[in-house]
């Protein structure tokens, strides 16, 4: 059975795209964060990822000198109005996007500087109270955003993590940032020998003070597509 899954494994799940495929999209981001040499960081929007809109003035006059009758002068009004609004409205989505990019960098300032084992627990609540705004805005603002850091590319909802208890009553922990330890672990397994079950990765990272349930590690275990512990020893066996 294990040779058959091997041969199956082995073949092209897709073999139509050796005949024709779309190029890959690349994320674009939307802000930049960049390490500012007086301290701290340093948030610009990419100015390339924003609409450029604006009203011609001088058309507008002349459109409006050219008015004769009452209803064309009221539709002339009503549509420079229209504009207007709109291009306000699109600088103050960019400002809010700025603002609620710069809450959280402020927040996950230890995630920039020293990696993902120190992201922070963050709700879209707490960002929202900050900057003084309704949770549903920062939600929308947030969606389908990206954000390159010196860490990497991110989408801004990457940065909203649950929080996990302390065992010893200090300071919570993100959830992101269990789950990557929960991956250094199991990739430490080459070098220590030992495969670890969910049951042991409970007890060390008790033992670090982080107060998780087996469900919880087994949940995030396969939401990393991380095989079991039987399975992977099977898989080391074959190996």
């Amino acid at each position: 059975l294990t040779d058959m899954i091997s041969e199956i494994q082995g073949l092209t799940p897709r073999p139509g795209a050796g005949f024709g495929s779309e190029p890959a999209q690349t994320v674009i981001p939307d802000v930049f964060v960049r390490s500012d040499p007086a301290g701290g960081w340093k948030v610009e929007l990419n100015s390339d990822t924003l609409p450029r809109l604006l009203m011609d003035k001088r058309y507008h006059a002349e459109i409006s000198a050219s008015a004769r009758s009452d209803g064309d002068k009221v539709f002339v009004a009503d549509c420079a109005a229209q504009a207007s609004w709109l291009v306000k409205s699109l600088d103050q989505r960019a400002r809010t996007i700025l603002k609620v990019s710069s809450e959280i960098v402020r927040q996950q300032d230890a995630f920039l500087a020293f990696g993902v084992e120190f992201l922070r627990p963050l709700t879209l609540k707490v960002v929202a109270e900050a900057i003084e705004m309704h949770e549903s805005t920062v939600s929308r603002v947030t969606s389908n955003k990206y954000i390159a850091t010196p860490r990497g590319v991110f989408e801004l909802k990457f940065f909203f993590t649950a929080a996990i208890q302390s065992s010893d009553g200090g300071a919570t922990h993100s959830a992101e940032a269990v789950r990557h330890r929960i991956r250094s672990m199991i990739d430490a397994e080459d070098v220590t020998g030992e495969v670890l079950s969910d049951d042991r990765i409970v007890e060390i990272l008790q033992e670090t003070g982080i107060d998780i349930a087996r469900r919880t590690v087994a949940k995030y275990r396969e939401a990393l597509r991380i095989p079991s512990s039987v399975e992977r020893r099977r898989m080391r066996k074959a190996a």
